[in-house]
């Protein structure tokens, strides 16, 4: 592979880089394994540079619960300019008097006597009937109650029905309201955002809470890559999370990337993941022959220290024995 040209080369985190073509290779092994899916990604070059785009699964891994903005059902409505109260079609002044509207409604009315007697359906007995009483002319309704609170029992309109459901959010189908904005998501439920390999990890981790309006910060939480072997690697602030997925290659039940809390999760180093999954009794045998190997090394170590003491005991009473025989 190419690594001598600077333009050939991809960053993949700080300091550290992948040359174009092995990730091309990467990527394309990645499509293969989701094609006909909504995960595949796409690149494209600007300027020279290699852009990936695509969707990123992201699964729950919080033990705390999270607290979501909730806007719906607990918006204040303004008062009115005074206190009178809301009418459609009318306007209020500057001193709270009723001004007539700009136009009138056009409306017909027809004289019940203008109608010829005969016209009108006799009674059998010649005489013409009563007269239906006349309709009460149109009034204006009121349409709100002077604070401005909708009554218990009366359904919504369509227009707040429809901002209601702007202003809900879901994680996997689960609708919030004001009485449940605190919320923990279930423990490896997937979600994903739309993102690029040019946005780092605090990027992604804005996105995903601005996605479900979550008002925690994204200094509480961390990306992590964590292998069904139990090793959890932390995605650094300079890297990049579609890069890292990619790399990693397009199986979940070989890795996820996991939103988890900071204070919450240790990295699990390989060497240390090939032991969490054994048994306890495997894993005391482990330990017996750990503690056996030491010893052995205590017991050569007091082997060579004592017969360097005996050497340099010897050594010293040469030395001292000298000038006498002299």
């Amino acid at each position: 592979m190419d690594y001598g040209g600077g333009e050939d080369l991809v960053p993949c985190g700080k300091d550290k880089f992948i040359s174009k073509n092995e990730l091309l290779l990467h990527l394309k092994t990645y499509n293969i394994y989701y094609e006909g899916q909504n995960l595949q990604l796409r690149h494209r070059e600007e300027e020279g540079e290699l852009i990936v785009e695509g969707l990123l699964n992201i699964s729950w891994g919080l033990r705390r619960p999270i607290r979501l903005q909730m806007q719906d059902d607990n918006q204040r409505i303004r008062p009115p300019p005074s206190s009178s109260s809301w009418h459609s079609g009318c306007n209020l002044g500057a001193h709270g008097s009723v001004l007539k509207p700009s136009t009138l409604p056009d409306i017909q009315v027809t004289d019940a006597e203008a109608a010829p007697n005969a016209e009108a359906p006799g009674n059998g007995t010649g005489e013409p009937t009563p007269k239906a009483p006349p309709e009460e002319a149109p009034q204006l309704m009121r349409t709100r109650s002077d604070v401005g609170v909708r009554p218990r029992g009366t359904s919504r309109t369509p227009s707040e029905q429809r901002r209601i459901r702007r202003h809900r959010f879901s994680i996997n189908g689960h609708f919030y309201n004001h009485k449940t904005s605190v919320f923990t998501p279930a423990y490896g439920s997937v979600t994903n955002v739309r993102i690029n390999s040019t946005m780092t990890t605090p990027q992604v981790l804005k996105l995903l809470l601005n996605k479900f309006k979550i008002e925690n910060s994204a200094e509480e939480f961390a990306l992590y890559v964590v292998h069904t072997s139990g090793e959890k690697q932390k995605l650094r602030a300079s890297d990049y999370p579609l890069i890292a997925r990619v790399l990693q290659g397009p199986c979940e039940q070989v890795s996820k990337v996991f939103l988890m809390e900071k204070d919450q999760v240790e990295e699990v180093t390989y060497d240390v993941a090939q032991y969490i999954k054994f048994e306890m009794p495997i894993l005391r045998s482990f330990i017996q022959k750990l503690e056996e190997e030491e010893d052995r090394e205590v017991k050569k170590l007091m082997r060579k220290y004592s017969i360097l003491r005996l050497m340099i005991e010897q050594r010293l009473e040469e030395i001292s024995e000298g000038p006498t025989a002299m």
